[in-house]
């Protein structure tokens, strides 16, 4: 019997196997490609975890591998449909399926054992591709020049241990597919160098603070004042320390805590406070209104506000949360002179060593075209000073002097970024008022309602200097020690402890 391609399977001979074309076999070629790559990055991403490792073992290989399969099932079902022309209908355009051929039922026996483990692993695959894509080593370092500026401060800060994902993203899945969705245009504005520079903030569609920061801070059991002790030196030659002590009001926020008051007046619990900014960085409030629980409204005004009746019917109002004082609440892009001050003060920096101050904060401001030549320039200014009017107590070789130019240019690493077009200046911090106007956005003594109320611009409505004095040393080493004298002479209070006499009823 001859084989006429023009007779069905049952009259002529056996056709080869559908996956026997060209576009088959490149989809088998790029799924085994990709099946070995993303095993072989799985094993070195479990001794040696990388974000560029994580990228391809979990997102890139695995496309790779399903569209590989795609173009297996693809080259099959276009190699059919050639059969099926080329036969003239003799083979059908679509499989038959017949359970009852041994032959197939090993083949759907192997289907479903495939699909098993290939939706198992898919599973798994996936959910470690969500993991690693909420990882702070995505966020941070997948576009590691773009977010560089971000990602140094946030490792410096007191939410180094917190993921980017829980404040940028928060809880619920709706949220994280609008993530996504926007992180779609940061890579391809990333990829194509269409980002701009630097990264604007505040960061538009922010999800709002009740939702995030509230997750762990929560502003209903806040109450009370806290003790601060702010350490400043001067720029002569003693760097002399000048401490200043004062309580922050923070205030409670419900009955139970004390009445709302204080700092945290403010946190929308008792009272709502709405405001319009006419600035992109919300530095210039013209325009708020403060709402009671009763109901009470109270709009308040700049005396030199320009908006219109119709501007402020129509501006866009922003209901005041915690991001709009702590705005900056871990990519803190700390000034030099309060970096270098804290420097001193944690003695990372030589107090002792003349003017260090004053040319520690001299070679930070001072303007370079790049990492490299600010590392080079920081090490040359500071040395020649020294050299040329300290020669005998600082020589090229003094160990106070190689720490200050290390902890120099270490400082500058961590705060300026000239690449990215960063440092103190261009990311305003709302917390008090020292560098930007922060508070005084509101509290100006300026903003004055209908009936003639005026948001205070006191000092003790927020705080309470304690005391203020210049010191020798710095305030870690001034801080007095005393002894705890109990109110009823007792004798000796080191053979006794509180809990013998203290029980919580009465005595």
């Amino acid at each position: 019997m001859t084989n006429d391609p023009r007779l069905p399977n049952s009259q002529a001979g056996p056709e080869p196997s559908l996956i026997r074309n060209v576009v088959s076999f490149i989809g088998i070629a790029l799924a085994l490609i990709a099946a070995v790559n993303i095993l072989f990055l799985v094993i070195i991403d479990y001794f040696r975890s990388s974000p560029y490792i994580g990228i391809f073992a979990f997102i890139v290989f695995p496309a790779i591998l399903i569209l590989g399969l795609i173009l297996v099932v693809t080259g099959m079902a276009l190699e059919r449909r050639r059969r099926h022309e080329r036969t003239r209908g003799g083979i059908p355009r679509l499989p038959i399926v017949d359970l009852n051929s041994p032959r197939q039922q090993r083949a759907l026996a192997a289907l479903l054992v495939g699909t098993t483990v290939f939706v198992g692993l898919s599973a798994a695959g996936s959910y470690r591709a969500y993991e690693f894509t909420d990882s702070v080593q995505f966020c941070g370092q997948v576009c590691h020049t773009v977010m560089q500026p971000e990602y140094t401060t946030y490792l410096q800060s007191p939410h180094a241990r917190v993921a980017c994902v829980d404040c940028h993203v928060g809880p619920g899945a709706g949220w994280y597919v609008r993530s996504k969705l926007s992180g779609s245009y940061q890579v391809y504005a990333a990829t194509f160098n269409k980002f701009p520079r630097p990264i604007p903030t505040p960061v538009a569609n922010l999800r709002p603070a009740q939702q995030t920061c509230e997750q762990c801070h929560w502003p209903r059991r806040f109450y009370g004042a806290q003790l601060k002790v702010f350490t400043h030196f001067s720029y002569d030659e003693k760097n002399t320390p000048r401490e200043i002590r004062m309580l922050i009001n923070i205030g409670g926020a419900e009955a139970m805590a004390g009445m709302p008051s204080g700092i945290h007046w403010h946190m929308n619990i008792a009272n709502r406070i709405t405001f319009i900014a006419t600035d992109a960085q919300r530095q210039v409030i013209p325009w708020v209104q403060a709402e009671d629980r009763q109901g009470h409204i109270t709009t308040y005004m700049a005396k030199d506000s320009k908006l219109s009746p119709e501007q402020v019917q129509q501006g866009p109002r922003h209901v005041m949360d915690c991001i709009d004082c702590h705005d900056r609440p871990s990519h803190i892009f700390t000034p030099p002179d309060q970096s270098v001050d804290n420097a001193l003060l944690a003695r990372r920096l030589d107090p002792e060593m003349p003017f260090i101050k004053q040319q520690a904060v001299n070679a930070l401001t001072a303007t370079y075209d790049s990492d490299d030549s600010a590392v080079a320039d920081i090490s040359k200014s500071i040395s020649s000073f020294y050299s040329s009017k300290y020669p005998q107590q600082y020589s090229a070789n003094s160990p106070a002097l190689q720490n200050a130019i290390a902890e120099v240019q270490r400082i500058y690493r961590t705060t300026i970024f000239p690449y990215m077009k960063v440092d103190w200046r261009t990311h305003p911090n709302n917390i008090g008022h020292y560098y930007f106007p922060g508070c005084f956005r509101c509290h100006d003594g300026q903003h004055v309602s209908a009936d003639g109320k005026v948001i205070p611009k006191t000092c003790t409505s927020c705080h309470s200097v304690l005391s203020e004095s210049e010191t020798d040393k710095p305030a870690i080493a001034s801080i007095p020690a005393t002894n705890f004298v109990h109110p009823v002479d007792i004798g000796d209070l080191q053979s006794v402890t509180c809990s013998d006499c203290h029980t919580g009823a009465s005595m």
